[in-house]
């Protein structure tokens, strides 16, 4: 597996999991398992405070309960840029589709890198946690540089004051159709190839 950290960081191997406090454990636990289909799974009984734990797609779910409900914001505007834990999907028509069946209101966003398209959905968990669905994986993981910070955004990089940015040479993506730009979806092109293993998990996002 790829590791796109610098030097000296710390030995990590993997996400384990996310916290999630929450209004109702009850609520949550729905929602993970039935829209999400996170399976719940065996929490420590030493535990002296109400929560559950869930697992799928290599990490875990850890829902605690919130010892004062009433003080959670409630949040109903959906906003890209908020917080949030981002799913790779296989197909983005059939997770729209879920949605509407559920009721569950979303809003969608499109970005483009290189005649690249990338799909996102973004919707709420029962407290308002922000969650996104995409085909990110679309997208190569391309390292900025050894010890080179960079911020990042849909059409540019730029590089660190003290430290001009190298650029790193990537395969050309082929253009897409007018059709593919127009409707923002993936061309019919193969993505470009990825530069970690097909065994890693990668997220990027320009949310």
């Amino acid at each position: 597996m790829m590791s796109v950290g610098r030097s000296g960081g710390l030995p990590l191997a993997s996400l384990n999991h996310i916290s999630i406090v929450c209004r109702s454990v009850e609520a949550s636990l729905d929602f993970y398992m039935n829209v999400l289909g996170f399976t719940p799974v065996r929490r420590p009984g030493s535990f002296n405070f109400d929560g559950a734990w869930l697992f799928n797609y290599g990490i875990g779910i850890h829902l605690l309960q919130s010892e004062d409900p009433e003080s959670l914001p409630e949040k109903t505007e959906i906003n890209p840029k908020d917080n949030h834990i981002s799913f790779q999907c296989e197909s983005m028509p059939a997770v729209e589709r879920r949605l509407k069946e559920l009721d569950i209101p979303y809003i969608k966003r499109c970005v483009e890198e290189g005649g690249i398209f990338v799909d996102q959905i973004f919707f709420h968990d029962p407290d308002g946690f922000m969650i996104e669905i995409c085909n990110c994986d679309n997208l190569p993981v391309i390292p900025l540089g050894d010890h080179t910070f960079a911020m990042a955004s849909c059409k540019r990089a730029v590089a660190a004051k003290q430290q001009p940015l190298t650029p790193v040479p990537a395969q050309a993506a082929p253009p897409a159709t007018a059709a593919a730009a127009a409707q923002c979806v993936p061309s019919a092109n193969k993505a470009m190839p990825r530069v970690a293993g097909d065994e890693a998990a990668a997220h990027i996002s320009c949310a």
